[in-house]
């Protein structure tokens, strides 16, 4: 999945009570993109189900689950790293089992356990249904994997326990894995092939967020534009669907329309979409309904078409402006916000300029820039040399993240004297007496605390503005409270 929130470790800060007092405590870190957050919530409920509890206190767990991020190294040492401090833990609680989720788990398998002694359990996203037999292994003294993939698992039947929540803003996963095989992902190994969750199922958990409460969602998958429900099965059987099932298929458009009919108070986000599947429904159907924010995550990777090539980017440059331009035709108003790589192997500096270029096109109001870092069992790592000195890989990431901010500064400077819808998602960070929330681009935005409340839809007036962030002043409530 392409990146869109930064790569971090958070333990769980939700207590879940459970009938048994004697419960046993876990402990849940997450890593990387949103679909792992997602996938831990879909996890804290499986074990609430087993009688378990959780536990912000490492110190207390009865067992520790780490959810992974394989899309960089920096994300797996990041983990190697914790599991140190686990052990150190473990040697107070002997009796204390680690496992670990996710991506990381599926690419190294049965090997995690020999490299990291102190993993007890690996287990991979396809598999989290079948935890409570292999915590029934552990606890038996046995070491536990399950890494097989699934053609049909989307946890659709599972209720997520919302971790981490601030009860505004909540993840609803509509498809999992992908089947566009770019050449330096590893996601096509680690979470398989596409599939699409069941409609009524994303309704019904939409509906039940917007009863407990919940104003945000962001419908999340791998690549959302390929979403496609006909009745079940892989995207590629969809050619052996009969007359009737393609003429009552619903797509990524449809799916939001019928989200935003739903809930019509309720806002919606989507991520992330890959520009060679998403098509002018979708950008219309964005535009149609106001509770659809106007934000699209759309990654490029790469400016040059040598190297979109190189990494299996079906679309060319040329094709992706002509996107670009669509959207702005059909929403002016909408921010757009990219990935790129730097420092893909065989990059000449024609290349990196192009790049530049292509920057300088679209002016992106934000963006997620790495350089590139080879991932094992990929395409690229098999048939490409990691051939660019870190010096220059460094040099033009640099380049690219000064251009940036650049254009994140341009953008910002357009929301002056506007005044904007602003959902409250908490207190700023830099002061307490500040509440902070995004606009429906997307930025973030910031002012005085007055008498408004989180979860408010307020109204607000920008009067200045850094490259990063909106500030201005409250002057009422949205009509959307």
């Amino acid at each position: 999945m392409e990146k869109t929130i930064d790569e971090s470790i958070q333990g769980t800060t939700v207590s879940i009570e459970t009938k048994n007092s004697s419960s046993r405590k876990l402990y849940l870190e997450s890593y990387g993109c949103a679909m792992n957050f997602a996938d831990s919530e879909v996890v804290a409920s499986i074990l609430t189900k087993e009688g378990f509890s959780t536990t912000q206190k490492l110190e207390d767990a009865d067992l520790v689950l780490v959810n992974t991020c394989s899309i960089r190294d920096k994300a797996e040492q990041t983990v190697r790293k914790r599991l140190q401090k686990f052990n150190a833990v473990k040697k107070d609680r002997p009796h204390l089992k680690v496992g670990v989720l996710g991506c990381m788990a599926e690419r190294l398998k049965s090997k995690f356990l020999e490299e990291e002694k102190i993993v007890d359990m690996v287990v991979g996203p396809d598999a989290y249904k079948d935890l409570p037999n292999l915590i029934q292994e552990i606890d038996d003294g046995k070491n536990a994997v399950n890494v097989i993939l699934s053609k049909e698992e989307t946890y659709g039947d599972i209720a997520p326990i919302r971790l981490h929540t601030n009860g505004v803003n909540a993840f609803v996963s509509i498809t999992r894995g992908c089947d566009n095989m770019c050449t330096f992902c590893v996601v096509p190994f680690t979470r398989g092939r596409e599939r699409s969750r069941e409609p009524q199922s994303i309704l019904e958990e939409v509906n039940d967020l917007w009863n407990k409460g919940y104003k945000e969602i962001t419908l999340l998958g791998q690549n959302v534009d390929s979403y496609l429900w006909y009745g079940g099965g892989l995207r590629k059987d969809f050619e052996n669907a009969s007359e009737m099932q393609k003429a009552t298929a619903v797509n990524f458009a449809n799916l939001l329309a019928t989200v935003a009919e739903a809930q019509p108070k309720m806002r919606i986000r989507f991520s992330t979409s890959n520009p060679q599947d998403m098509t002018l429904d979708v950008i219309k159907t964005v535009a149609k309904y106001k509770n659809i924010c106007n934000h699209i995550h759309l990654p490029l990777q790469s400016g040059s078409n040598r190297i979109l090539k190189e990494m299996n980017r079906l679309h060319t440059i040329e094709e992706y402006f002509t996107l670009i331009d669509n959207i702005r035709e059909i929403l002016p108003d909408c921010s757009i916000s990219q990935d790129m790589i730097i420092g893909f192997p065989t990059e000449t500096e024609e290349d990196h300029q192009d790049t530049l270029k292509a920057l300088e096109y679209v002016k992106y109001n934000f963006g997620y820039m790495y350089a590139y870092s080879e991932r094992p069992g990929t395409m690229a790592a098999r048939k490409l040399e990691d051939d660019i000195p870190q010096e220059i890989k460094q040099r033009r990431l640099a380049e690219v993240i000064a251009l940036q901010r650049e254009h994140c500064h341009y953008r910002t400077q357009t929301h002056l004297g506007k005044v904007e819808e602003v959902l409250i998602e908490g207190s700023s960070k830099k002061s307490d007496e500040h509440w902070m929330g995004r606009n429906s681009q997307s930025t973030v935005v910031v002012f005085p605390k007055e008498n408004y409340k989180i979860g408010d839809f307020v109204n607000v007036k920008i009067e200045d503005c850094t490259s990063a962030t909106l500030k201005g002043t409250a002057v009422g409530y949205s009509d959307n409270n």
